[in-house]
C-alpha cells in the first residue's frame, strides 16, 4: 500500500520541484519547455498581492507527485467567470489512485468560492489517457482549433496594431 498523499496548495518553497514536474508534463505532452526562470515568473503569478495564477500540489512523503493550475477568466457570452484549469499532471507512479479526481475536485471546489460557475480546459489530441479520465468525469468536449500567436508572430502583429478611435 502507498502512503497517502496530501493535496494542498501551492508553496513558495515548491516552485523548483513545479518547475520539474511542468518539464515533465510538458515531455509528456510531447511539447519543449524552457525551465530557466521559470520559477521567478511562477512566484510572481501565485504570490501577488492580487494572484493571477492559482495551484494545487500533491505531496507524497514530503515529495511532490502532481499539481494542477488555474486561472479566473471571464466570458462574454456567460457574462460571468469561470475557471480556467491550465495544468493538471501526475506522475507516472501517482497516475490510477483516485488523485487526479481529488485533484481537480478541489479545483472545483475552489473555482466555486472564487465565483466560478464552470471549469474550462484543454488536452491534446493524443493524449487518450487524459480523455478517457475527463470523459469518465461526465465532463463534456466541445471540438475547436486553438490557435496561438508567439515569438515573432505575436511581435510582428503586436508592433503594426494602431491605437483604437476614441
Amino acid at each position: 500500500m502507498l502512503p497517502a498523499a496530501t493535496i494542498r496548495p501551492v508553496r513558495p518553497s515548491d516552485l523548483d520541484a513545479l518547475v520539474v514536474l511542468c518539464a515533465a508534463h510538458a515531455a509528456y505532452e510531447g511539447e519543449a519547455y524552457r525551465s530557466e526562470g521559470k520559477a521567478e515568473a511562477l512566484h510572481s503569478l501565485f504570490f501577488a498581492p492580487s494572484p493571477r495564477l492559482f495551484g494545487l500540489v500533491v505531496e507524497q512523503v514530503g515529495t511532490l507527485i502532481g499539481f494542477a493550475t488555474w486561472a479566473v477568466q471571464l466570458s462574454t457570452w456567460d457574462a460571468a467567470p469561470y475557471a480556467h484549469l491550465d495544468c493538471l499532471y501526475l506522475t507516472p507512479k501517482a497516475r490510477g489512485q483516485g488523485l487526479g479526481r481529488q485533484l481537480i475536485a478541489t479545483v472545483a471546489q475552489e473555482a466555486c468560492r472564487a465565483g466560478c460557475a464552470q471549469m474550462q480546459w484543454q488536452t491534446p489530441t493524443s493524449n487518450g489517457r487524459a480523455i478517457l479520465f475527463y470523459e469518465r468525469l461526465r465532463a463534456t468536449s466541445k471540438p475547436k482549433v486553438r490557435f496561438y500567436l508567439g515569438d515573432t508572430a505575436f511581435d510582428h502583429l503586436s508592433s503594426d496594431a494602431h491605437p483604437p478611435h476614441a
